[in-house]
């Protein structure tokens, strides 16, 4: 009964509320006003006589969920503690324990512990799951867990956790911890500088002029910008950023809204630092939001060339909107569209298909940058350049999403030695024990084409197909199981990479993992390579 209210009756009702609260109110005040009457009552008949007890706040947190999950995934309802943690996320500090930790099956895993930092002081490692935080199991702990890790400077809290299987209990003193916009820079040779931008926080334009400054100073005649892996954040840091490299009063951005307030043009404010230097954007998969804006807006104005994967297809723009009792909802009130006019958003999320999951854009437009060169949008950005090992797949989503690379990361750490990064090599020997053990891992995952395969033998079609089609089915669906495997093997370089990038944090932190990159990563490689060639450089961009 609960779940039949909720998306029969509070989901309407409360989207009528967030209507009113988020956006120009257009709709006939009759029927809102009817909707909320019929809401109220039926909420407050339902806490008197439901069989048993309810919990008011839980129902409407539930409903406000559910509700704001049918329009997509960066509308959120923020409470009290979510304020603040966006708050943090965005200042880049907090104080907690200074590890990336994470909830995966209901277990609270240590991502990744941050060098010097308290839980790397305390001992802790990526792979070791956290089960008790102070008082409290992880496993009764209805909220985000990870929440219970951050409080007071100086406070202290004892953590129980597993590795290995034994279980281990350490104090931790939380500190102020300072998340870094660029968590590393350095110079590739003796001409080119190469700067790690990882997110759009408070810091991301300071921190991104002062490694530019430092490199030009150490000799650096070219740069290589890095946003890999960089999920966005704030959208005026994107613009300052690009401002960095391109001159003052530069359209970089607009914003398109129903709302006619947030309909706004983004130009650079300020005088740039180098208009000049050959730069280069490396992009993948999981560079979003702010990261496409400063990459698909260099790339329209000419000014860098884009390489590595496509960008994932964020063309969104969200905004807290203040509620009551310290409340706020972050809701998407607008598209963006970079200088050249394209939106490179790629899912459609108001157009879904039968298992109601977005439509990803399938027909493209055509855009031109400042040159005349051809540029789409619909799907991300679309290097200029692409590097084959950072494109990704099902196969190298579903072991990522699975853990089973990071647990194979795990695994590597505690039964391998290594005392310096120079000695490190992947072998095929060691990638043939990777494909071991996804083989005796309870890794699955269920292409398009088996779906397909399984729904054509269910029950309800075994009058319509023979015997003979039926075992012909499972004779193919054995050869796609087997296909797996082989897949493994198609997709070496991809997952090496991946294999190679978690194991050397175990050992040598994310500064090992920058510092290995500048003699062996693909992409650095062959950015370097291309700004060598000022020739090939130039022609790209005309």
């Amino acid at each position: 009964m609960q779940k039949l209210i909720k998306k029969k009756v509070l989901i309407p009702i409360l989207a009528i509320t967030f209507l009113f609260v988020g956006s120009a109110f257009k709709s006939d005040f009759f029927e809102i006003a009817k909707q909320i009457e019929i809401f109220t009552t039926l909420f407050k008949e339902l806490n008197m006589n439901y069989v048993d007890e309810t919990n008011p706040a839980e129902l409407m947190d539930t409903a406000i969920k559910n509700m704001l999950n049918e329009l997509d995934p960066y509308t959120k309802f923020l409470n009290e503690q979510d304020v603040e943690a966006y708050k943090m996320n965005n200042a880049g500090e907090y104080s907690g324990i200074g590890a990336l930790v994470r909830s995966y099956n209901d277990r609270l895993l240590v991502i990744e512990p941050y060098k010097n930092y308290p839980a790397d002081k305390a001992g802790l490692k990526a792979g070791d799951e956290i089960i008790k935080i102070g008082n409290i199991n992880v496993a009764d702990f209805d909220d985000n867990a990870s929440e219970l890790l951050k409080g007071a400077n100086n406070s202290e809290i004892a953590i129980t956790y597993k590795r290995q299987g034994k279980t281990h209990i350490t104090s931790i003193k939380r500190e102020a911890i300072e998340v870094d916009a660029v968590p590393y820079y350095d110079m590739v040779d003796d001409k080119t500088g190469f700067i790690v931008l990882a997110k759009f926080n408070a810091k991301a334009t300071s921190q991104t002029k002062a490694a530019l400054l430092d490199l030009k100073g150490r000799g650096a005649e070219k740069i290589i910008l890095d946003l890999r892996g960089n999920p966005g954040g704030l959208l005026s840091e994107a613009i300052d950023v690009t401002n960095l490299f391109v001159p003052k009063g530069e359209l970089i951005v607009t914003t398109k809204s129903k709302v006619k307030k947030f309909n706004s043009e983004y130009r650079t404010k300020h005088k740039p630092e180098d208009t000049e230097i050959p730069l280069v954007i490396l992009v993948n998969g999981n560079s979003a939001s702010a990261s496409e804006i400063v990459s698909g807006s260099l790339q329209d104005l000419d000014r860098a060339v884009i390489m590595g994967a496509r960008s994932f297809g964020k063309g969104l723009v969200q905004r807290p909107l203040k509620l009551t009792y310290g409340t706020q909802l972050k809701v998407t009130i607008s598209r963006y569209y970079t200088s050249s006019g394209r939106c490179i958003q790629s899912l459609d999320y108001w157009n879904r298909d039968e298992n109601g999951n977005a439509v990803r854009q399938t027909q493209f437009n055509e855009f031109k940058t400042r040159n005349g060169r051809k540029v789409k949008d619909g799907g991300g950005v679309l290097p200029d350049i692409l590097i084959d090992e950072l494109g990704t797949n099902t196969l190298m989503k579903a072991l990522e999403e699975n853990n089973v690379i990071f647990d194979y990361a795990t695994n590597y750490h505690y039964e391998n030695s290594l005392e310096s990064l120079s000695d490190f090599t992947f072998s095929d020997a060691d990638f043939n024990e990777f494909k071991t053990f996804v083989a005796q891992s309870d890794f699955a995952f269920e292409t398009k084409t088996e779906k397909a395969i399984k729904e054509a033998m269910s029950g309800e079609n075994d009058d319509v197909l023979g015997a003979s089609v039926q075992e012909n089915y499972k004779s193919l669906l054995s050869e796609i199981d087997k296909s797996k495997v082989i897949a493994l093997d198609r997709y070496h370089n991809e997952i090496k990479k991946k294999l190679e990038d978690e194991i050397i944090k175990r050992y040598f932190y994310r500064e090992g993992l920058f510092e290995h990159y500048l003699t062996h990563d693909e992409a650095i490689l062959a950015a370097k390579e291309l700004l060598a060639n000022t020739a090939k450089y130039a022609s790209i961009l005309n």
